[in-house]
């Protein structure tokens, strides 16, 4: 699904790839829909686990602001991997899906609003230890890391060049820069 999108891969196509009959599909999923929901709970549960776990790790106290600028790095190198391709299935799928299936935006938009709430909660913690100043709006920067992270993703899908990424990254590393009290 990462390189076809979800209704360009066929049930049979799927039952395939797991080498599952597809009476067995119809005992755990009762339409491809629910399979699609389902599909995103688990890679956006997955996906906010390795975010949390990166991004607000509880056993090593460091510096956050620097904890997001590894993480974005990390984020480029992968987007330099991927060649081209998408290297999350969930904005894969964002434009795909979101106008077709209304359980499927709602997962979508679970998943992107847990995912801005690690961000804010990374904010938070470098207000709480005067990196950041009093009185930001941790919510509102999370949004724009988040937006600008998944725009710059589309981009560079489009281009087949990190570029837009890297440009991205850039943006958020001078704005926390500049921010730094």
């Amino acid at each position: 699904m990462l390189e076809k999108g979800f209704h360009s891969v066929g049930l049979n196509q799927i039952l395939s790839a797991v080498q599952v009959p597809k009476g067995s599909f119809y005992h755990y999923f009762s339409s491809k829909e629910q399979f699609g929901v389902e599909l995103l709970q688990h890679y956006v549960g997955n996906s906010t686990a390795q975010k949390r776990k990166m991004l607000l790790p509880t056993e090593i106290e460091t510096d956050p602001i620097q904890r997001l600028f590894v993480y974005l790095d990390g984020g480029i190198q992968y987007t330099e991997q991927m060649k081209g391709k998408f290297p999350c299935l969930v904005l894969k799928l964002a434009a795909e899906v979101t106008v077709l299936s209304e359980p499927m935006r709602e997962e979508l938009a679970k998943g992107f609003e847990d995912w801005v709430g690690i961000f804010k909660e990374l904010l938070d913690e470098a207000i709480d230890k005067a990196l950041l100043p009093h009185g930001l709006d941790t919510y509102a920067e999370a949004e724009l890391i988040h937006d600008l992270w998944s725009g710059a993703t589309q981009r560079a899908v489009i281009n087949q060049n990190v570029a837009p990424v890297r440009q991205a990254v850039q943006h958020i590393k001078s704005r926390l820069n500049n921010l730094l009290v």
